[in-house]
């Protein structure tokens, strides 16, 4: 599939990713001592949902903008949705943070970011947009780096804390290989970080076959996925769903998944047949 995030940013999938990863993150802060993120596909760090590429499609309609509308946020769920509404003060729904926003929305002063984009012109784009995000000076950006490649050279990081966070456009068909490959280097040199990953469904046959994939990685003990369906997976060339799977995950995400994912799911469903599950593999 072709996910030039523009056109996405905000949709159901970015709702489910980051309010996991503000999550895991919230854990990282249970310790004193200082943790590293590396963000492998970065993107440009902030989106305008009033660009003609989100407005085209109007997928923030039917995520981030039906959260904005709740009033009975779950406790674990309302840090993502005020770090959306910080960006937008006269409650509009216009800037949308990815996911390197939203990691260095949660550094601490002994804490740092690596963010990585392969796409020359976004990642320009996103070193400009690192400048104003939130602990700047704590924010790497390798720009014009293949992030599978630095996740192989950076691990593992002065901090030994942290997590990488995984998230390709999944423009290649041998996209989850590839995700399988770099996780298996970064296990073999950092086997205590925490791995999370993040990857679009279309037939869950594929996914669980990925799923597996990652289980056999020599050295990698706890293996967590959360997926959701928007829809009944019947047509496995529609964009049905989402995952996130976590090696390594931090306990409190793997307790709270599911009560966020009950509280989500109804409201991001798209047709009949949407569901979730959260599964220690």
């Amino acid at each position: 599939m072709n996910y030039r995030h523009s056109y996405h940013a905000g949709n159901f999938a970015d709702v489910i990713k980051h309010v996991l990863q503000c999550v895991a993150l919230r854990y990282l802060h249970t310790k004193e001592k200082p943790f590293w993120v590396l963000d492998t596909h970065a993107g440009v760090g902030m989106y305008d949902l009033a660009s003609e590429e989100a407005t085209k499609t109007g997928e923030f309609m039917a995520g981030i903008a039906r959260l904005l509308e709740r009033t009975d946020l779950p406790p674990a769920i309302t840090p993502y949705v005020e770090a959306v509404q910080q960006l937008n003060p006269q409650g509009e729904v216009r800037w949308y943070p990815g996911s390197p926003w939203l990691s260095a929305l949660h550094l601490r002063p002994q804490d740092s970011l690596v963010l990585c984009e392969k796409h020359p012109y976004d990642s320009q784009l996103l070193a400009a947009n690192a400048r104003e995000f939130p602990a700047s000076r704590q924010v790497k950006v390798l720009t014009a780096t293949d992030g599978y490649g630095a996740l192989k050279a950076l691990v593992p990081p002065p901090q030994k804390r942290g997590m990488v966070l995984i998230d390709p456009p999944f423009e290649q068909r041998d996209e989850f290989d590839q995700i399988v490959t770099a996780l298996s280097a970064g296990v073999r040199r950092w086997a205590t970080g925490t791995y999370a990953v993040w990857y679009p469904i279309k037939d869950p046959l594929v996914v669980g076959e990925f799923h597996q994939k990652v289980k056999a990685i020599r050295g990698v003990e706890q293996v967590f996925v959360v997926d959701i369906l928007v829809r009944a997976a019947t047509d496995a060339s529609c964009f049905n769903g989402c995952g996130m799977l976590f090696i390594n995950p931090p306990y409190g995400l793997t307790q709270q998944a599911g009560t966020i994912m009950a509280y989500l799911t109804p409201i991001l469903a798209q047709a009949r047949g949407a569901e979730y599950q959260c599964l220690m593999l």
